[in-house]
């Protein structure tokens, strides 16, 4: 497709696509965090995906608390934007196995921003608004507990500071070093592909 029109087609499949896989992550990913589900915004998480995870859920069970429906329809609709973002770009279509690998890629690159982002507005609230009660930084917090204990455990606040926020970051970086970005390399994506499918 290509033009004009092929960057505009890709923008609003980037953005409509982007908003539903973001959405459907952080229901898995809050899930897995045990967050709040009276939350209001877990609550509209829930409704946004509930149309597409709950069919899916009568095929694929959960375990050990983690929901597997909604990780796999993460990726499912992943790889369909990856397909279309990629044949509105002008590129001849893939075979499925690297449209599927690419997708794989862009999901992984994707939770680890919605962890970089989230750690960022936590740090900056514990300046702006350290005892806030708005229902999107106590889900932030919620979702990042996890990662915060296990970094304490191991390395414990001294001096009254706390580093764990520094060492997750840390963390993030090495792993789009060591993780996302030779899986891009390995799996032959151009920087114009990468751009789109890291890009959701």
């Amino acid at each position: 497709m290509g033009g004009a029109f092929g960057q505009a087609l890709v923008l609003v499949i980037n953005s409509l696509g982007g908003i539903l896989i973001l959405a459907v992550l952080l229901r898995f990913l809050l899930q897995a965090a045990r967050a709040d589900f009276y939350n209001p915004l877990t609550q509209a998480i829930v409704k946004i995906t509930a149309p597409l995870v709950t069919p899916l859920r009568r095929i694929i069970p959960g375990f050990r608390g983690l929901d597997f429906a909604t990780l796999i329809l993460a990726l499912l609709l992943n790889v369909l934007a990856t397909a279309l973002m990629i044949l509105a770009s002008g590129y001849a279509m893939m075979d499925i196995g690297t449209i599927v690998s690419w997708a794989f890629v862009g999901l992984i690159a994707l939770i680890l921003n919605i962890y970089f982002w989230a750690l960022l507005i936590s740090v900056i609230a514990s300046f702006v608004a350290p005892y806030s009660g708005h229902p999107v930084l106590l889900l932030i917090h919620q979702l990042l507990e996890p990662f915060y204990k296990r970094v304490r455990s191991i390395i414990p606040p001294m001096g009254g500071l706390d580093f764990s926020a520094l060492f997750l970051f840390l963390g993030i970086q090495i792993l789009e070093i060591l993780v996302v970005n030779p899986l891009a390399q390995n799996l032959s994506m151009s920087e114009q592909v990468t751009r789109i499918v890291i890009g959701i």
